[in-house]
């Protein structure tokens, strides 16, 4: 999958947009890395409150959430964007160290579209952009 078509949620970039909310900057850097080799535009954030703030701002088209990150956590960010209407259908995946039930349970009903553990090797990524950035409608 050398690029990716944009969704409706794009509205001032030609590619697609991934926030990648990591607070550690070696993770935020594969990511962008890994993503920006797809073809998308990549926007981090090293907080939840930074995270939230970056969706009003850029609109992205997927958001990749850590958990663990300082001030507000994934989860608490993640609820604060599905408070708003318009940001409902935003496909938010977290991304966590924690592997129980209980936290992927925590996470969905948060809000969450997705919920992969650490270590994420490569190819769960690119699954997850082609199963949550689609393309824009004709």
């Amino acid at each position: 999958m050398s690029s990716l078509p944009m969704t409706d949620t794009s509205r001032h970039h030609s590619r697609p947009t991934v926030l990648v909310a990591e607070d550690h900057e070696d993770s935020r850097l594969l990511f962008k890395f890994f993503l920006e080799s797809k073809g998308c535009r990549v926007v981090e954030a090293g907080d939840g409150l930074e995270a939230v703030m970056a969706v009003e701002r850029e609109h992205p088209d997927l958001v990749l959430m850590d958990v663990s990150l300082p001030g507000l956590d994934g989860l608490s960010a993640t609820r604060r964007l599905r408070e708003r209407e318009s940001l409902r259908a935003l496909p938010v995946v977290i991304i966590s160290g924690h592997a129980a039930a209980a936290d992927r349970d925590e996470a969905v009903a948060a809000g969450c579209s997705e919920y992969l553990t650490k270590p994420l090797e490569m190819k769960q990524l690119a699954g997850v952009l082609e199963r949550h950035v689609r393309p824009r409608a004709a």
